[in-house]
């Protein structure tokens, strides 16, 4: 048996040779390019990318591993990244939870004072009440009453001399020209005899 392979054979196998490499190339570079624009690596993306068939990475020794490892590491990846997130959103809900927590500290402190101060209120009133007797109140009332109506009297009483004042007044202008006139005639040229 002749174990040397006839120069045909031996170019077509060289072919193969180079066509797989070449295939593999590609699909090492396609992973690449893959990992770099941070799409999701499958088997399908790859052989799309590579430009092969998806039985030459399941049937290529060294493809399906290259396809594996980046899927697994795609995996890791997302996995950091999801972490990474939680960890933001922790972060952040953990930011509101303190913030919450000072406002309602806060708040809680501005109405124990504002619940000082109505105590307090409360008791100035409760004070001013048990100064003041029944008795007390009423006569104050009454007092207030019998003022107002002195105040309206007055008032009326103080209309009525306003009224007269004017009218004294005019009464008082008119008489003045009266007696005007009256000096006027008296002092007047004397009539011719």
């Amino acid at each position: 048996m002749n174990t040397v392979p006839e120069p045909r054979t031996a170019a077509a196998l060289a072919a193969r040779r180079s066509r797989t490499d070449s295939a593999l190339l590609r699909v090492r570079e396609s992973i690449t390019r893959l990992r770099r624009e941070k799409a999701q690596v499958s088997v399908a993306a790859v052989a799309r990318r590579a430009n092969v068939s998806r039985t030459f990475l399941y049937d290529n020794p060294e493809a399906p591993a290259a396809v594996a490892m980046a899927m697994a590491e795609a995996g890791d990846r997302r996995s950091r990244m999801l972490a990474e997130q939680d960890d933001e959103r922790e972060a952040t809900w953990r930011e509101r939870a303190l913030n919450a927590e000072d406002a309602l500290k806060a708040a809680q402190a501005e109405i124990l004072a504002q619940r000082t101060r109505i105590g307090e209120l409360l008791g100035q009133i409760r004070d001013l009440q048990a100064e003041w007797t029944e008795e007390a109140i009423q006569r104050i009332t009454t007092e207030n009453t019998t003022l107002k109506q002195r105040v309206r009297q007055l008032t009326t009483d103080n209309r009525t001399l306003d009224e007269r004042l004017k009218a004294a007044r005019s009464n008082l202008r008119f008489q003045g020209r009266r007696v005007a006139d009256l000096e006027a005639r008296l002092t007047g040229p004397e009539p011719p005899a």
